[in-house]
């Protein structure tokens, strides 16, 4: 289990009294609410926690490195440009606590507190944030010449960039049956459909919403997928690793951002086992059904690996609605299985593909409140997530007022 617990840092504010703040990152975890509720808040301490505990397990700096009072806040917040969100809260002092596969990492005063855990299962993983800002790529030709405040935006850029030179000439999008193909030589990004053919950044703002994050999730899931199958790293080859890592950090003629662009070709040569693959807004301008066909692709990706990771953020009723129809699906497999009667699987297919398909226990959904600051786990029914929420509750009122309306008119 890989749980996290937030208090008074940004717009979470303490424990519910009923609950222990921990939340548990399923398979699948997803986190709901209005803006400014701390969705993404809680999605980027989550990276963060997640890089931390792959470098110590890498052993990029020891763990006095990490514990210097300072470095988390001014280094690490930063990254997601966090470092001022624990003076926003009046309510007291911050605390973050993250329980991984192989440490624990605590917190507090300004100060982390790192302990190992034994005997833990640990897979490597490939950590990715997508940021809601990612329509603006499909505008980007020459990413190094661009200046950028957001570390993890320009990480994503690296990851787009990256994905484009391993793109086939072709790949086929889950929607409107429309193809990407990549022109490499004029390094530009096309899109394909019956009867057209145009450039990435005359599409519509639900391609280019969907397209760079299909693109880095297809490429990492993929590599990931490869690599696991490869011999893992030696104790040696860890420690050189690790030397080359410390000798770039230290290095003082580098720029912040060749810096980066060396760490992260560096990390490319240590065997990934995981993908946590952690996005904001997936749903972004895009029709009800593209976002199914979208979700289905991101369950899929994230199905190929038994330690990957999918983390979501939505406003949208409908993601909260074809995860409950994912895990009703998976029910009723296991239904036709038992009762033997597997000719009605390709129709349970054809309406939700296996891959899409979510046991119970792989999925938790997250309400967070921008009234009191409380983050509660959504309630089920047999493992199927309750349709009470905000943005169903949104949905509701929406008939009420009608409703409403229908009698001021019969007054008339």
């Amino acid at each position: 289990m890989i749980r996290m617990r937030v208090k008074n840092f940004g717009p979470v504010g303490p424990w519910p009294a009923d609950t222990d703040g921990w939340i548990e990152f399923k398979s699948v975890t997803v986190f709901i609410g209005n803006q400014g509720a701390g969705k993404s808040t809680l999605a980027k301490l989550f990276s963060t926690f997640c890089w931390i505990e792959k470098a110590l397990v890498r052993g990029d700096h020891p763990k006095k490195w990490f514990e210097r009072k300072g470095r988390f806040k001014n280094m690490f917040l930063s990254y997601h440009r966090l470092e001022n969100y624990q003076d926003l809260d009046k309510r007291g002092e911050p605390v973050i606590e993250y329980e991984g596969e192989a440490w624990a990492i605590r917190y507090s005063a300004n100060q982390l507190s790192i302990t190992e855990l034994p005997g833990q299962q640990y897979a490597l993983p490939q950590v990715m944030y997508v940021p809601a800002e990612r329509n603006f790529i499909s505008y980007v030709r020459n990413p190094s010449e661009l200046k950028l405040s957001s570390e993890s935006l320009k990480e994503f850029l690296s990851a787009f960039e990256l994905a484009k030179q391993y793109l086939p000439k072709t790949v086929k999008l889950p929607i409107n049956d429309t193809e990407i193909e990549n022109d490499k030589l004029n390094d530009i990004v096309n899109l394909k459909g019956p009867g057209h053919r145009l450039r990435l950044t005359d599409a519509s703002s639900g391609f280019q919403s969907l397209v760079p994050l299909y693109m880095v999730s297809l490429h990492l899931a993929n590599a990931v997928q490869d690599q696991s199958q490869d011999k893992p790293m030696s104790a040696d080859e860890r420690e050189r690793f690790a030397q080359e890592f410390t000798s770039i950090f230290d290095n003082n003629s580098l720029t912040q951002e060749q810096k980066r662009v060396a760490v992260s070709a560096l990390s490319r040569r240590f065997n990934k086992s995981a993908f946590i693959n952690i996005v904001e807004e997936p749903e972004q301008n895009l029709f009800p059904s593209s976002q199914w066909e979208m979700l289905k692709s991101l369950l899929a990706f994230n199905r190929q690996g038994k330690a990957n990771r999918l983390v979501l953020t939505t406003h949208s009723p409908y993601i909260v609605s074809y995860l409950s129809l994912a895990v009703q699906g998976k029910h009723l497999q296991q239904r036709i299985i038992e009762s033997k009667q597997k000719a009605l699987l390709p129709r349970l297919n054809a309406l939700i593909p296996e891959t899409a398909l979510l046991d119970p226990d792989e999925v938790a959904i997250y309400q967070c409140s921008d009234q009191d600051g409380s983050v509660i786990r959504l309630t089920t029914y047999e493992g199927i997530p309750s349709d009470k929420n905000l943005l169903n509750d949104w949905l509701r009122m929406g008939n009420t007022i009608f409703d409403q309306l229908l009698e001021l008119e019969e007054e008339l």
